[in-house]
């Protein structure tokens, strides 16, 4: 249990300072010890009001043309990850999780470098997504959102389509909390989610909230860029350890 309280502080503080990657974090600290389909749903369960609460927070920038069509193919997405989670063995879900990790942590840490690069040369910041990117991403998220509840490749997405971070929390977080409802509802329908993941998640919650307000408050304190960079560079090397682990 304690290993779940210290994975739900560092995680939701992440979550806090960047808007998502808390299950990227969550599942890193507990896939060496726990199976994923005895994460996903606790982390789904404490995610929710996490993911209410910054986009309440950041309301004033939510534009529904940018979060509603990726929610809904989120949605889609979903359905086949839920159901290789309920079905798929628990090495080659560790497997795959850590690879997942590895290439979505290479395209992030690429999309900073890139975007410091922008941002010195003097060019907008942002690139416009097209539809294309979105019929592709939006499937691909709702199958890792299904499966670990990962949300990193649709904020590589959203960063492209959102003017600045409030922006990109509100509307990323909207679409987080459209395929947190779904995915609890078919989780619970499907015998993932027990009671016994809503007791732990409840007694997780403390911890959670502790770790988002620390992460809010930091925000606006600290580099995000450099923070981001610690963050992927973590991440890149406990997927490398997971894989390794469950090829062993």
């Amino acid at each position: 249990m304690i290993l779940f309280v210290i994975a739900a502080l560092i995680s939701y503080l992440v979550k806090g300072l960047c808007g998502f990657a808390n299950t990227l974090v969550f599942s890193s600290i507990l896939s060496f010890s726990v199976d994923n389909i005895a994460i996903s749903p606790v982390d789904l369960i404490l995610g929710f009001p996490a993911n209410v609460v910054l986009t309440w927070r950041n309301r004033r920038k939510l534009k529904w043309k940018i979060w509603a069509p990726v929610a809904i193919l989120v949605l889609l997405g979903s359905i086949p990850g839920i159901f290789l989670l309920q079905k798929g063995g628990a090495k080659l879900i560790k497997v795959l999780f850590g690879a997942a990790v590895i290439v979505i942590g290479i395209e992030m840490l690429y999309h900073e470098y890139s975007r410091e690069k922008t941002n010195k040369a003097g060019a907008p910041e942002k690139t416009r997504g097209d539809k294309i990117l979105l019929t592709l991403i939006g499937p691909i998220s709702g199958v890792l959102c299904g499966l670990y509840g990962v949300a990193a490749l649709l904020a590589v997405y959203m960063r492209r389509v959102t003017d600045n971070d409030s922006s990109f929390k509100a509307n990323m977080c909207a679409v987080l909390v459209t395929e947190n409802i779904f995915r609890i509802m078919v989780y619970w329908a499907t015998g993932i989610l027990s009671l016994q993941s809503v007791r732990q998640a409840v007694l997780l919650a403390p911890a959670m909230l502790a770790g988002l307000w620390f992460g809010i408050r930091c925000s606006d304190r600290l580099n995000e860029s450099a923070v981001k960079k610690v963050i992927i560079i973590m991440l890149l090397l406990s997927g490398a350890s997971l894989i390794a682990a469950n090829l062993s």
